[in-house]
């Protein structure tokens, strides 16, 4: 029962990790908490959905399709809604503000085109399980754990070792001294939004194999944001751990405790955190970016 309860636990962990670090990549660069996030990743849970059975397309393409509807979604509320205050030097409240206000028109738009309906995936994964020392683990939270590191592990690895990954990590810690070196920031900004949104559409399609497609899925997606203050926004190392520790918790507790007040030890954690240790596990005391 242990076992299988941290596996489980594990692979929730992952998608909270995924969509985790979707927050803390657009922190280090912008220094603002992008609240839209959480509604790019119920739309790629939609997205998702309806390739699958619009489409009639394989999973894979679903799973592609949703990362690069997600993507351009990220992408276009970039320009649209934080460009024009970039451009102006505004604070980052204003950079808050507008992303609330986004969240808030695309999960009504999804109201008013889509419906408030439950969408249901197509059983991808036969419920069958694999035994491992006695532990019944479903096959879909064995994927979700397997995909989820294969993706953060790439997200690494391009992060440390490619010209553009370079440039990400050197304009979170000075955006000023980065272009000054040669880094075009739009470009960067860019590539940020285009990372954290593709990660977001992978992240929907396993939110809505899990649990259904729906408008308000953003409260699930809060639970993301908590992993990363719990890591240290900011830090993508944090949000990872974050949402394994986050995914772990609730796993844990839902099993030996109860699932009604999962919640409550989730978001009591948060208040530990932010009264004990403000920035998080890996987060960096910093002065105010020029």
């Amino acid at each position: 029962m242990l076992l299988q309860t941290v596996i489980t636990g594990l692979a929730i962990g992952g998608i909270y990790a995924l969509m985790a670090v979707g927050y803390s990549l657009v922190f280090s660069i912008l220094n603002f908490s992008n609240f839209a996030h959480g509604t790019i990743i119920m739309l790629g849970a939609y997205a998702g959905y309806f390739i699958l059975t619009l489409a009639k397309a394989p999973f894979v393409v679903a799973i592609v399709g949703s990362i690069v509807a997600a993507a351009v979604l990220a992408v276009t509320n970039e320009r649209l809604a934080y460009r024009p205050l970039r451009v102006r030097n505004a604070k980052p409240l204003y950079f808050m503000i507008s992303a609330m206000g986004v969240s808030i028109l695309l999960e009504n738009l999804v109201y008013v085109t889509i419906g408030a309906h439950f969408y249901s995936y197509p059983q991808i994964f036969a419920y069958e399980t694999v035994r491992i020392s006695g532990a019944a683990i479903g096959i879909l939270d064995l994927f979700a754990l397997v995909f989820s590191t294969i993706a953060i592990l790439a997200l690494h690895l391009f992060l440390q070792y490619t010209k553009s990954g370079i440039a990400i990590r050197a304009a979170s810690y000075d955006m000023v001294v980065a272009s000054i070196f040669g880094a075009r920031l739009d470009r960067v900004i860019g590539l940020v939004f285009v990372l954290a949104g593709g990660l977001a559409g992978l992240s929907g399609v396993f939110l809505g194999m899990k649990y259904m497609a729906y408008p308000t899925m953003g409260w699930i997606t809060n639970k993301a944001y908590v992993a990363a203050v719990i890591g240290g926004l900011g830090s993508l190392p944090g949000a990872i751990v974050g949402g394994i520790i986050l995914g772990l918790l609730e796993t844990l507790v839902s099993t030996y405790v109860s699932s009604i007040i999962r919640d409550v030890f989730s978001f009591g954690m948060l208040v530990v955190f932010l009264l004990v240790l403000p920035t998080g596990l890996f987060g960096r005391y910093l002065e105010e970016k020029i």
